[in-house]
């Protein structure tokens, strides 16, 4: 499924070409999908909430497949679009009940790791999935990826019915009015708009990297799958040091990571005419450009209260809030006089207004703890 979101961003000028669209008009494919994982994560989070999970992750995959396998068929772009739309639908779902089983499923003793599991997912599509499927589209076809994609989730579907144990009976029913409860937290919305800026700084570049280093930089077609790779690699790495790092210092390491990563964007933008010094931008970027995710995730997590499941669909919906947006934007740039340059630029921007939600959330964390001694100094006078 993490493959499924940018296969897009290595297939670009392939779909544009059989469409006979622009390649900021395929963009909007990637944006769609974002947009589909917003409104659906919540949504579906709310409607499933006392359907048995295993069942919800099985209609997930199931729906996926369908909507890929219209990807697959259809000589119509807006019905392209329109199937990557569902397909979105069914990730956002599966992503947010995936790590309440998985959790559950690991005992609390070990639900860290297997969060990481399945987080690590999402990140070996950038590893393997992404970099596959655009060596497999160069090869086959565009629309030879959304084949194995389409039969993958069907087999997937069939091993999560057989794999996944059933719900034990006798569980506390979930309640909606529970689950919004934990919403009134300012920090959780601060946080919140940090997964927008992150992503939106970073995956505008990623998204986009394809017509970059084609038309301006001067590299060939077949190192787009090498520079999707090492984007890849490096955030998988950043992603686990990140974590590691943020467990430490929550507050003051999304602070680090948008200023690094505001120096790749910057750096891609001054070099992109020099091959190596792009590509080292662009993986540098990888590094630092989602490193903060995790810490972000478990900050809005623990400020939702007792309302995991809402909290969780909102990570989600708010990560692809910043995707659709920072696609939008560049996709929207790129057809200016800026050119295949627009998305680095983009980048630095959303990288910089990360700092406006971390630093409040760093300050009203400082203040917490004076204010608190306040009070009591205050309760023993009276």
């Amino acid at each position: 499924m993490g493959t499924a979101e940018f296969i897009v961003a290595g297939l670009l000028p392939e779909i544009a070409a059989d469409y006979n669209v622009s390649v900021a008009q395929v963009g909007m494919a990637i944006t769609l999908f974002a947009v589909g994982m917003i409104f659906g994560a919540p949504a579906v989070a709310l409607l499933t909430l006392r359907m048995p999970k295993r069942i919800t992750l099985m209609l997930s995959l199931v729906i996926f497949a369908i909507g890929h396998l219209i990807a697959a068929l259809t000589t119509d772009f807006a019905v392209l679009l329109i199937s990557r739309v569902i397909s979105a639908v069914a990730t956002s779902s599966f992503w947010t009940i995936a790590a309440v089983v998985a959790s559950k499923a690991a005992g609390s003793t070990a639900s860290g790791r297997a969060l990481g599991i399945v987080i690590g997912g999402g990140m070996l599509a950038n590893v393997l999935g992404v970099p596959l499927g655009s060596i497999a589209g160069q090869i086959a076809g565009w629309r030879g990826p959304f084949w194995a994609l389409a039969i993958i989730a069907a087999l997937l579907a069939i091993a999560i019915v057989k794999l996944v144990p059933a719900e034990a009976p006798g569980q506390t029913i979930p309640r909606i009015r529970d689950e919004f409860a934990g919403l009134r937290s300012i920090r959780l919305w601060l946080s919140l708009l940090g997964c927008i800026t992150v992503n939106a700084g970073a995956l505008s570049v990623y998204s986009f990297i394809a017509p970059l280093l084609t038309e301006h930089t001067g590299l060939t077609s077949q190192f787009i799958p090498i520079a999707l790779a090492l984007f890849g690699v490096a955030s998988l790495i950043g992603s686990i040091f990140g974590g590691r790092i943020g467990d430490r210092y929550p507050h003051t390491m999304p602070m680090f990571t948008a200023g690094i990563s505001a120096l790749a964007s910057a750096g891609l933008l001054a070099f992109s005419s020099i091959p190596a010094a792009a590509l080292l931008m662009f993986t540098l970027l990888g590094l630092v450009g989602l490193a903060a995710n995790p810490v972000l995730t478990s900050l809005a997590v623990g400020y939702g209260g007792n309302s995991p499941t809402l909290a969780s669909s909102m990570v989600v919906s708010f990560f692809n809030v910043g995707t659709a947006l920072g696609t939008w934007f560049a996709g929207m740039l790129i057809e200016t006089q800026l050119g295949v340059l627009a998305p680095a630029l983009v980048g630095v921007v959303f990288s910089v207004l990360t700092f406006v939600p971390v630093v409040t959330i760093a300050v009203l964390e400082r203040r917490r703890p004076i204010l608190r001694n306040t009070f009591v100094a205050a309760s023993e006078v009276v």
